[in-house]
């Protein structure tokens, strides 16, 4: 096992010292799980070897780039915000070349303003909108930046065949003979390198148990971590140090609300080892799985306007409004123990209240949800002197006809708010459509 740490070490020196002699940036995708670890320690060893014995000025620069959901299982990313603090004041101390990015969606590709905010279906395997808005987009962004600084860029992947088979013939169909690099599958510009393709899952978690991380975090627990989220079927015995462990596991860590699997065995395996603050996390998460496909919980038509399948469009005005105040009951609920722990933004309430006026849904205001739970108050509008005058004006203007003023009060919400989204389009069509429904009515 030794030798094969060593030859996989070598390897990446020599891939960055000579076999490309470019200064194309490394970008590390790095999420804290085992694989993107081992992965990056292992880069920090050869890149320490270099420093100490070849060349003491490192030309490269490596990104390790960390891309926050913001649905994460809050366990995982505490975890991870500690290991990326630590790496970045290692990498300061000892003189490498490391710099950390993190990344995150945009407001408006945000899991609960799409969810909660313009009504989408959760995510399953068919209509599995949240991947690209979540995770690839907010990378993809960064990385093509890189790649119109340098030309191109590197991408070190932590990914192994010993995954799974799908993952073993994806790596053999995108791998070039006798050649580490390979051409990334969507952008020419951009080329990939993965040094721990052929480690096995017990040797990568000899690597972790018995190799200190260089930039001294702990390892024991991230170990901890993956065993107390080891479901029956996905644990895997290691007997690879003299110390006996638990059962290490396998088990995938992603987005604590995530619908796309029929079960969360992770967060599961969690709550039943002892981590009974997630309960309502995973309470939540089942609820949205089980009421997806209620007929009373979905509009006829999809966001488009045109008829949707089986009658099965978006979600209702009034469900997104009870998920809504279920999900900020389980935030209250969670803050009891974890005060820090924030499932939805400021900024995203915000969001959820500007689409929910452009769907002309004004019969739910967030700020009355979240008022409902929060002694503080949550105001969606500006409160200065010049708007509190508008709205006297206004009352003035139409005190004979209240019906009136609000019509004007929900219109100019349209067009205040039409700002705090990049998407703008469509504002004249809602306007023009709520004075018809008004008319009409």
């Amino acid at each position: 096992m030794k030798k094969k740490i060593k030859y996989i070490i070598d390897e990446i020196i020599d891939q960055y010292l000579y076999a490309d002699e470019t200064s194309r940036p490394w970008i590390i995708g790095f999420s804290g799980g085992k694989d993107s670890t081992v992965l990056l320690q292992l880069v920090w060893e050869a890149l320490t070897i270099i420093k100490n014995n070849i060349a003491d000025n490192l030309q490269r620069e490596v990104y390790v780039v960390s891309n926050d959901t913001m649905i994460e299982n809050p366990i995982i990313t505490e975890y991870v915000h500690r290991v990326l603090h630590d790496v970045e004041k290692a990498a300061l101390n000892q003189g490498l070349p490391f710099r950390i990015q993190k990344t995150t969606p945009r407001l408006e590709d945000s899991f609960f303003v799409n969810l909660i905010g313009r009504g989408y279906p959760a995510p399953n395997s068919t209509f599995r909108w949240c991947t690209e808005r979540l995770k690839i987009k907010p990378t993809s962004r960064f990385i093509l930046e890189q790649v119109n600084l340098n030309g191109e860029a590197i991408i070190l992947l932590g990914t192994r065949s010993d995954e799974s088979s799908n993952r073993a013939k994806s790596i053999k169909k995108h791998s070039t003979r006798g050649k580490r690099l390979s051409k990334h599958a969507l952008h020419p510009n951009i080329l990939t390198y993965m040094p721990i393709k052929d480690l096995m899952l017990e040797e990568v978690w000899f690597i972790i148990n018995t190799m200190p991380s260089p930039w001294g975090s702990s390892n024991t627990e991230l170990f901890q971590v993956y065993a107390n989220a080891s479901a029956d079927d996905y644990e895997c015995p290691t007997t690879i140090t003299e110390n006996k462990h638990s059962s290490c596991g396998q088990s995938r860590f992603g987005c604590w609300v995530c619908t796309v699997v029929p079960k969360d065995k992770s967060m599961t395996a969690q709550v039943e080892n002892g981590v009974a603050w997630l309960t309502p996390l995973l309470k939540f998460r089942n609820a949205i799985v089980e009421e997806r496909n209620l007929i009373e919980n979905r509009m006829p038509t999809m966001r488009n306007g045109r008829e949707a399948i089986n009658g099965m469009g978006t979600y209702t005005p009034e469900y997104r409004a009870i998920v809504l105040e279920r999900l900020l009951l389980v935030q209250k609920e969670i803050q009891q123990e974890k005060p820090h722990v924030e499932l939805i933004s400021n900024q995203e309430l915000i969001a959820i209240q500007v689409i929910w006026y452009r769907d002309l849904i004004f019969n739910h205001k967030v700020s009355k949800i979240y008022n409902k739970f929060y002694n503080k108050e949550f105001d969606m509008k500006n409160q200065d002197e010049k708007i509190r005058r508008e709205t006297e004006i206004l009352q003035n203007v139409c005190k004979d006809c209240p019906d009136n003023f609000e019509l004007i009060q929900d219109l100019l919400s349209l067009q205040k708010n039409k700002a705090l989204l990049t998407k703008k389009r469509g504002l004249k069509d809602d306007i023009e459509r709520k004075i018809e429904n008004f008319i009409n009515s």
